[in-house]
């Protein structure tokens, strides 16, 4: 499983003309699942992206987590985290798991942000055309592959 997490002073969806799902302080979460990927990929992840000091403490330095800021958390599914750039021009996105088993690795990992961070995570819809906008503050963008563990 890869993330993208961008630290965002606000990010929000909208679907169709209509915003879903909007947060201030926090984490705009870019997800793309593998066909290899488990439960476990996402309690690793889980945990690593909750406990990432990324943001400022009173002194301008990186020292504090998501959970200390009491931040929010905006998670999007995005197959072409997948993408195979490796032959020709046409990306290929045939590591991306197919929606059967995507859907439920992708609200496990709703359900395991939810529990981490005490409260509801907001999200995009799975499959949906989405209008993604962000304000990424910093900017700070961090890349994690839960099959590489840098």
């Amino acid at each position: 499983m890869r993330l993208i997490v961008q630290r965002a002073s606000e990010a929000s969806v909208t679907i169709e003309g209509k915003q879903t799902a909007t947060i201030s302080r926090g984490f705009l979460i870019l997800a793309g699942i593998e066909d290899e990927d488990t439960p476990e990929d996402i309690s690793w992840l889980v945990s690593k992206v909750c406990q990432m000091r990324i943001f400022s403490d009173n002194e301008g330095k990186m020292n504090l987590d998501i959970k200390q800021i009491h931040g929010d958390i905006l998670l999007v599914s995005q197959f072409t985290l997948h993408a195979s750039t490796k032959k020709g021009n046409r990306p290929s996105f045939i590591k991306a798991a197919r929606p059967e088993k995507a859907i439920p690795l992708y609200e496990k990992l709703i359900t395991e942000f939810n529990t981490v961070l005490g409260k509801i995570i907001q999200t995009g819809e799975f499959g949906a055309d989405m209008k993604v906008t962000l304000v990424n503050d910093g900017p700070v963008t961090i890349f994690i592959d839960s099959k590489i563990k840098e």
